[in-house]
């Protein structure tokens, strides 16, 4: 009898392909049947269409009002091969936020297709329902949420620019994994505007029931936020201390934040 394999405990706490055994000098034909499937669901995260009429609906029951937006790639074809396009609101969409003369606001929620729109399906209204008491506390008014289909990170400080947002989050599906399809990443802009770097953004991963759950991923945003309308500044300059023991549990303006 083969002892038994140490890895094999190690199993219930990680995603990861370990412990997956062997078969000769192969692989057992049922991990080689998991990875098959793992991978077409990842193929399939990418090219699922983005649903925001139901994301729409989902959101108003929240009392909650949407815009759409559609960055400049026309489709998922020159999207996946023009990164560029995906970064930049298409000329129409550019002239229909103009246009609805969304009223001054402190924060703008982007929801992003971006590489799952099976994630955004899944994660986003979960997220905005437990960010939306945060808000109240913290006195921070919201724009409409506007949804944006063939999108990059980006493109939120497009959108946030052309509506004159002091701070825009964009909740966006994460480029897929082999063992989560359905991530959700936040990226948050202190003034946002189309010259923005990478290193002007904070960013919150891997938001979803199997990672980081709803709960804790709104307080974490929640704080960045505060901290952000009191500094005046997000990216690398601000560092996420929402962990920190001395500030656990307490999300509130210490000062005016407009």
């Amino acid at each position: 009898m083969n002892p038994p394999d140490a890895w094999n405990m190690l199993r219930e706490f990680t995603d990861a392909r370990i412990a997956l055994g062997r078969s000769g000098a192969s692989l057992p034909t049922h991990e080689v049947l998991r990875f098959g499937l793992a991978h077409a669901q990842a193929r399939d995260a990418v090219h699922q269409p983005f649903d925001s009429e139901t994301l729409a609906r989902q959101l108003q029951a929240l009392g909650l009002q949407t815009l759409e937006a559609h960055s400049a790639a026309a489709d998922r074809h020159i999207y996946l091969n023009r990164p560029d396009l995906g970064r930049m609101l298409s000329e129409e969409s550019r002239s229909a936020l103009t246009a609805a003369r969304v009223p001054a606001h402190d924060l703008l929620l982007v929801v992003g297709d971006g590489l799952s729109s099976h994630a955004v399906h899944r994660q986003s209204v979960g997220l905005i329902k437990a960010l939306l008491p945060y808000m109240e506390t913290l006195g921070i008014s919201l724009a409409p949420v506007v949804l944006a289909h063939q999108s990059r990170v980006a493109l939120g400080d497009d959108i946030g620019e052309t509506l004159n947002s002091k701070a825009v989050a964009i909740l966006i599906g994460e480029r897929p994994g082999l063992s989560s399809p359905d991530s959700l990443g936040v990226y948050l802009t202190w003034r946002p505007e189309r010259k923005r770097l990478e290193s002007d953004r904070n960013c919150i991963s891997n938001i979803r029931p199997e990672g980081l759950n709803y709960e804790a991923a709104a307080f974490k945003l929640a704080w960045l936020l505060e901290q952000a309308f009191l500094r005046r500044l997000t990216g690398v300059r601000l560092k996420d201390e929402s962990d920190n023991p001395a500030l656990h549990g307490r999300v509130t303006p210490r000062v005016p934040l407009r």
